[in-house]
């Protein structure tokens, strides 16, 4: 079976689509891992299924490069959205997630911007393994503690440091994903303050790894430094692919700003 995708990417941060919504493209966790191999299969940090959906223009749905469902995922969100953007003609257009239902539109400059919706700020909706203060979690590794974590839809850790470059992200990333106060485990996120509106911000991401970028990360970010009192609500979010505008909104809403590109399409032999 010859199944086509689309591959794109929001700062590096990348994603094969696929269209289900004229029939099923439901993946079994082994063939989405096969497709997820950067040597073997195409690569992509998640895998976006566009589904139907009864009260939305479309629905959206994540996948690890692991085989795991994620619940939100803010480039891809972006990338898929100027699909449907393009499609309709629409300056906006309403997506359900697992994890709810956003917004999205294209800005003047060509950019895309999603309405993440409000953060989660409760030990279980994180979820954390028992009752704790989220804005202050005792979860540390070398060189890093005193996490904050909230949900964007899914789970994430902040660690706010003095220099990003002094990290070893990819030996402490995956001990943090798998700490015993996650039990859904999380995208941990290393946040270096420059500016009242810009930090620079390091995700491994759960599921995935290190990753270019993280749209749903760089909103995490954003609200626990603002509970923190470390930032305003306007920031320039600087990850290693590039910048994403990150702004909350006085109703609690997160939106996030940025660009989005096509990389290649092609087929998928399946059978």
């Amino acid at each position: 079976m010859q199944v086509p995708f689309l591959k794109m990417h929001g700062l590096g941060n990348d994603f094969v689509i696929l269209d289900g919504r004229g029939e099923s493209r439901a993946l079994p966790a082994d063939t989405i891992r096969w497709v997820g191999d950067r040597h073997r299969g195409v690569g992509f940090d998640q895998l976006i299924t566009l589904e139907p959906a009864a009260d939305a223009d479309v629905f959206f749905r994540f996948h690890n490069s692991d085989g795991t469902e994620a619940g939100a995922c803010g480039n891809g969100t972006r990338c898929a959205a100027s699909l449907i953007l393009g499609e309709t003609g629409r300056s906006s257009i309403s997506i359900r997630t697992i994890a709810g239902l956003l917004g999205a539109e294209r800005l003047a400059d060509g950019t895309v911007r999603v309405d993440m919706g409000p953060p989660r700020l409760g030990w279980a909706d994180v979820p954390l393994a028992r009752e704790m203060d989220t804005l202050h979690v005792p979860m540390e590794a070398d060189g890093v503690s005193d996490a904050a974590c909230c949900s964007m839809g899914n789970p994430h850790a902040n660690f706010f440091v003095e220099d990003l470059d002094a990290l070893d992200v990819f030996r402490i990333g995956p001990e943090l994903e798998h700490h015993p106060l996650l039990p859904e485990r999380a995208n941990i996120g290393f946040v270096q303050v420059l500016a009242r509106d810009h930090i620079r911000l390091v995700v491994w991401e759960r599921g995935a790894g290190y990753t270019l970028a993280c749209g749903s990360g760089a909103c995490a970010a954003l609200v626990n430094a603002r509970r923190r009192g470390l930032v305003e609500a306007r920031c320039t979010v600087s990850l290693p692919g590039g910048d994403l505008v990150i702004e909350q909104r006085a109703d609690g809403h997160v939106l996030m700003s940025g660009p989005v590109a096509t990389a290649f399409k092609g087929e998928l032999t399946l059978g």
